[in-house]
């Protein structure tokens, strides 16, 4: 097993840090931190953080939430916990009005220019790999752990004739994605489904995709969720078809390097990134029926894996 975490800044200072994060004041403190960072740097790259929230959260959802929402669906636990600061995770309005912009001031430092156009690029260095690697352009594709459908869309400039279907577990999310697309329609583009369901359970039939895809959701799972998974996209995929992630690279030596209170900040909000961290993805990957994958730097932080089925 990959043991990147445990050697940041050492694994003493891991466990100094997950121990402060078991003191709920200090967690509090960390998550409010980390997210009046996000909105100081949104503002920093002209992006207007509260503007646009404000606009969102100013509409009435309830459309919106009753097309896409199951009202049956039980959330699995690990969804239930805190997460990116909200008390909630990701089962409310805050979450879903601030993605995309949350979104704009994360990726915006992966480049050199800062700018808000780090988000499109990242999306964009993934797809250069998926477009080389992937033999002909999938007819059908799932996307796993939509949000809000920014991962969705950007599938969709690329593989246009595609129908594309994206999954979330947050009814939200879903909402948000619904009337993101009604706004985008153009009628020359299939329309896309959106699915409100549990990744490692989805109810979909067998064989019914070419390509399943998964971006910056990984690294939001425990390991148990993760592998769960895996075999449900192996169960998914045509007999030809290919399991595509984007996600955080553990290797990177930017969290190797990365000073203990910017570390706890990140670990305050994303509860699973030690799992995350230490998941063989190789192993895991054969042991659910796919070929040995290949793994790709698309950027000096984040990783694409790629592997086609058995």
């Amino acid at each position: 097993m990959t043991q990147v975490l445990e050697n940041p800044t050492s694994r003493l200072a891991s466990r100094v840090i997950n121990g402060l994060l078991s003191i709920k004041p200090l967690a509090n403190f960390a998550r409010n931190r980390a997210r009046q960072m996000m909105i100081q740097r949104s503002e920093s790259i002209g992006v207007d953080w509260i503007g646009q929230v404000a606009a969102l959260r100013s509409r009435n959802w309830d459309a919106d939430l009753t097309a896409v929402r199951n009202p049956d669906l039980q959330y699995p636990d690990y969804y239930l916990r805190t997460f990116h600061a909200y008390d909630d995770g990701n089962l409310g309005w805050e979450p879903a009005t601030e993605v995309e912009v949350a979104a704009l001031a994360v990726h915006s430092g992966i480049w050199p220019e800062r700018d808000a156009q780090g988000d499109t690029r990242l999306r964009q260095s993934y797809h250069d790999i998926l477009k080389a690697t992937l033999p002909t352009p999938p007819q059908t594709i799932l996307d796993l752990g939509c949000s809000i459908g920014m991962s969705t869309d950007a599938l969709q400039a690329i593989y246009p004739e595609a129908q594309i279907t994206g999954i979330d577990l947050s009814p939200y999310f879903l909402a948000v994605a619904h009337y993101r697309a009604q706004q985008q329609d153009t009628g020359v583009s299939p329309a896309k489904r959106w699915l409100h369901a549990a990744a490692e359970s989805t109810g979909l039939p067998d064989a019914s995709f070419d390509l399943v895809s998964a971006s910056l959701l990984f690294h939001e799972l425990p390991q148990t969720a993760a592998i769960a998974i895996l075999r449900e996209a192996r169960r998914l995929l045509r007999p030809d078809g290919h399991l595509a992630i984007m996600d955080m690279n553990p290797q990177s030596q930017v969290y190797a390097k990365m000073p203990p209170y910017i570390l706890t900040l990140l670990k305050s909000t994303e509860p699973y990134l030690d799992e995350y961290f230490q998941l063989d993805v190789t192993q895991e990957f054969i042991q659910a029926g796919f070929q040995a994958p290949t793994i790709t730097c698309n950027t000096h932080r984040h990783r694409a894996i790629v592997a086609q089925v058995k």
